[in-house]
């Protein structure tokens, strides 16, 4: 998968860099002194670099937790996220990271324990349940077999009741999952767009069908499940593509072990848009009924507000109006 890995210095002898190692022997392997070399330098070609990424082990330096932008979150009132990896396997058209970041390289943090550390301190000091979610700049499960992120992670959330995990994905990376009981405090949470959207603009994203069977399995071996429709897109048929996709999801999942269902239209800040835009001139997403404000790009406020209400409406067919949370923050 990988034919070149650039490592740096400070994390070389790391056991988990020898363990991702030794999975690619053939691969090239590059010192460097840190990952910003690689990956922040001017005129890189991205479409060039997803075609091949590389993999960049590093050290996670400063903050390793954030806190949550106001407006994201599932219901709980003390919101962080971390990310032990920058980029994502999948090549979504709509991804604001392609905005974000020069390169399509991946890096992937390796000093788990230094996260672990903040997660458990901020858990312990504060007075009630904390949120972290790990699916923010990267799918917290794409590349699960090489990175062990999750296999790490579940067993530092089981020893903290009080603090809650989403794993947010499009894969089907489940095994890790699937090979340990379930944790009643973290979430497995899903993103889909309806089945033309997805061959559309999801390249090298599993089939709906297949996430679906993923879901379903993770159901019966007794995991909470999350649904997550951000973005929501428009089209000119999305009324019967996203009744077509709640009612496949809806007539497979148990409702009865679903946690929440958030969603949120396309918005992305303007300088990413324009970087993604330059990246697919001919994209006909971006060819849409978009409009700027206040330094966001989003579809017409009038064409927003039928998308979201239609699609509102729809899944109050299905569940809960409580179990529904709607998603203001852009990209």
């Amino acid at each position: 998968m990988f034919t070149h890995i650039y490592i740096e210095n400070e994390v070389a002898d790391h056991p988990r860099t020898q363990e991702i190692c030794a999975r690619y022997p053939q691969a090239t392997r590059v010192p460097c002194e840190r990952y910003g070399e690689v990956f922040n330098p001017k005129a890189q070609d991205f479409r060039l670099q997803k075609a091949q990424p590389a993999l960049i082990l590093a050290n996670k330096h400063g903050k390793h937790v954030l806190e949550a932008p106001a407006g994201y979150g599932v219901g709980g009132a003390s919101n962080y996220y971390f990310s032990h990896m920058l980029n994502c396997l999948y090549d979504c058209r709509y991804c604001f990271l392609q905005g974000m970041y020069r390169s399509a390289n991946y890096v992937l943090f390796v000093n788990y324990e230094s996260f672990a550390a903040e997660i458990s301190r901020i858990t312990q000091t504060g007075n009630q349940p904390a949120w972290f979610f790990s699916g923010y700049d990267c799918d917290s499960l794409a590349l699960e077999p090489v990175s062990g992120f999750a296999a790490h992670f579940l067993p530092v959330f089981a020893g903290h009741p009080n603090a809650w995990l989403e794993l947010r994905t499009k894969s089907t990376q489940i095994r890790s999952l699937l090979n340990r009981d379930p944790l009643a405090n973290v979430i497995v949470a899903f993103s889909f767009t309806p089945r033309e959207m997805h061959q559309a603009l999801e390249h090298r994203v599993p089939t709906v069908e297949r996430r679906v069977d993923a879901m379903v399995k993770l159901q019966q071996a007794g995991w909470s499940i999350g649904l997550r429709f951000d973005p929501l897109i428009y089209q000119q048929d999305y009324q019967a593509q996203y009744r077509a996709l709640f009612s496949e999801i809806f007539s497979r999942l148990d409702t009865e072990q679903l946690h929440s269902v958030s969603l949120g239209p396309l918005r992305l800040p303007r300088g990413y848009f324009r970087t993604i835009s330059r990246l697919y001139p001919d994209e006909p997403l971006f060819a849409g009924p978009l409009a700027e404000s206040k330094g966001m790009v989003s579809y017409r406020q009038d064409l927003e507000n039928e998308l979201t209400g239609f699609c509102t409406g729809e899944l109050r067919n299905h569940v809960p109006a409580a179990l529904l949370f709607p998603c203001t923050v852009a990209a």
